[in-house]
């Protein structure tokens, strides 16, 4: 019996290699597992769950035969995929989680968010991410054609390279206080998220308890993901993709 944890692939046609470790993934670690969490960025972007690429159809195919054979399927928005929505998961078999989610992992409350809102310290980030987590402002831009949407993922995408340059790397991680506020509001002792594609376990303190942060890595280079199972603590393990793909 075991839970697996992955974030941050971005999935796109560009980098067929890292479809290929994912479909490798579903057939030799997670097919048999109790349950698979996605912590957001599955894609490197999304513009509705109208859209239905060859890639898209491919991912939803391997994931829809997963949820058949008895795994759990969860999947959490990221900072590129936050337009992801319930008829996606439905036709998959997946249930789409809030960020952030308490799960009890073998006994263990655990926190599950993808990580963009502990980045407090880029408070440019944090304005452009409640303007497009807006209710109205998404349901706007989902009733405009899929090409109007598809120019205007291009050019978000194009202007957050060019703003991420200029910004130095503490900025862009989390910030220690919020990452202990947050725990200490859900009354847990361990987080696992990503987005920072800075893997690493981290040992801290919570209320004066020890506690611990599993930030899973991104897939380019290597495959990241936990693998946790009862009586055992969760695990933050990594395969080269080029030995995978």
């Amino acid at each position: 019996m075991t839970t697996l944890f992955i974030s941050d692939l971005h999935l796109e046609e560009q980098r067929p290699d890292i479809t290929a470790a994912f479909h490798h993934f579903i057939e030799h670690r997670a097919m048999g597992a109790e349950a698979l969490y996605i912590l957001g960025d599955f894609f490197e972007a999304w513009i509705g769950d109208d859209e239905h690429t060859p890639l898209q159809e491919e991912v939803a195919a391997r994931l829809k035969r997963l949820a058949q054979a008895g795994t759990r399927l969860f999947l959490m928005h990221g900072n590129r995929d936050f337009l992801l929505g319930n008829a996606f998961c439905e036709r998959v078999g997946a249930s789409l989680l809030e960020d952030p989610t308490v799960i009890d992992l073998y006994g263990e409350p655990t926190l599950l968010m993808h990580g963009d809102s502990l980045c407090t310290a880029d408070i440019e980030y944090q304005k452009f991410r409640k303007n497009m987590r807006n209710a109205a402002w998404q349901d706007a831009f989902l009733k405009r054609p899929l090409a109007d949407r598809q120019q205007v993922a291009r050019q978000l995408r194009q202007i957050s390279m060019a703003q991420n340059k200029g910004k130095e790397a503490s900025i862009m991680d989390v910030t220690p206080g919020e990452v202990a506020e947050q725990m200490s509001a859900h009354g847990v002792r361990q987080l696992i998220h990503g987005h920072t594609h800075r893997p690493a376990v981290h040992e801290l303190e919570v209320d004066n308890k020890s506690a611990q942060r599993i930030v899973l890595g991104d897939w380019d280079s290597k495959l990241w993901y936990i693998r946790a199972a009862p009586g055992e603590a969760p695990m933050l393990l990594d395969e080269p993709l080029q030995q995978i793909a």
